[in-house]
């Protein structure tokens, strides 16, 4: 888990998705917005029709910030993964853990090598 500061609170959320640059990986959109801090600040949208428990939220919620980690000092964007519509995660299945790590990866290198 990343500190508070470092995760995008409602307000701030609102602005991203509606001043945003998307980037596509096969199963997310992130939304990405520039900030005039010194670090970025992310943020995940999962919904029930992504994850159905609220166990399997927290359990993706809490990978993808332990994968945004490194990328904080860098650069200073806002941003805010969207998973696509027909995206389902679930804890118990390993290929959907490897395949949510993969994306969030793939998405950060788009974004940051840029």
């Amino acid at each position: 888990m990343i500190k508070k500061i470092y995760r995008l609170n409602e307000s701030s959320l609102k602005k991203v998705l509606k001043y945003k640059k998307p980037f596509f990986s096969y199963g997310f959109i992130a939304n990405v917005a520039t900030n005039r801090l010194n670090y970025s600040r992310f943020w995940i949208l999962l919904s029930t029709k992504n994850t159905k428990t609220s166990v399997n939220r927290n359990f993706f919620r809490r990978k993808f910030y332990d994968l945004v980690a490194d990328y904080i000092e860098k650069w200073s964007f806002d941003i805010v993964f969207v998973p696509k519509k027909w995206k389902t995660f679930d804890k118990r299945i390993e290929a959907s853990i490897v395949e949510f790590e993969k994306d969030i990866l793939f998405s950060l290198k788009k974004i940051f090598n840029s």
